[in-house]
Formats: C-alpha cells, structure tokens, sequence
C-alpha cells in the first residue's frame, strides 16, 4: 500500500500559506508636519529612497493618507511606533482581500 502523506502535506502548505494576512503601514495627512520632516521619517524608519519618500509625502498630503510599506504585521509595527515617535500620525492595517 502506498502512503499520501507527501500530497497532504503539500495541501497543508498550501492553506497556510494562502491564510497568511499581510499588512501595510498607513501615514496619515495632517496640518503639522513639513514635507521635508515626513521625507526624512520615511527614508530614515522606511528604508525609501529620496524620490520614493517624496512622491509618498505628495500622497499622503494629497489623498489623506497613504500605504508607505506592506508587509508582516511583526515588521511594520515597530516602523510604525518609530513614525509615531516624530510626531507623524500612522497606523498598521490588515489587508482585506
């Protein structure tokens, strides 16, 4: 008799990894922070380039807010406290598919 266990835990792989949520990082507009603040945070605590953190303050300035980073909920909640920590209102979101 042969075993099956190679294709169950192929299935066991597969539903993991399709259960898997991944989130992204929310900054939020406001009437307090400089362009050139928001820029510096997100290169600094974001790893952006210049031109990345720019065209995502334009962004958020003018859509209200703006996903800067998407990833595990572990990696973006200390950028996140990092972002808070200058003053820059941000949130840590799940993706809803």
């Amino acid at each position: 008799m042969q075993s099956s266990t190679h294709t169950k835990f192929l299935a066991d792989e597969e539903v993991l990894t399709a259960t898997a949520s991944s989130c992204q990082l929310i900054v939020w507009n406001d009437e307090v922070n400089t362009f050139a603040w928001v820029i510096e945070t997100l290169m600094e605590v974001c790893g952006h380039s210049f031109e990345q953190a720019e065209q995502c303050s334009y962004i958020i300035h003018f859509k209200g807010k703006y996903a800067v980073k998407e990833g595990e909920y572990e990696d973006l909640k200390p950028m996140c406290d990092a972002i808070l920590d200058r003053g820059i209102n941000a949130t840590v979101e799940e993706v809803v598919a």
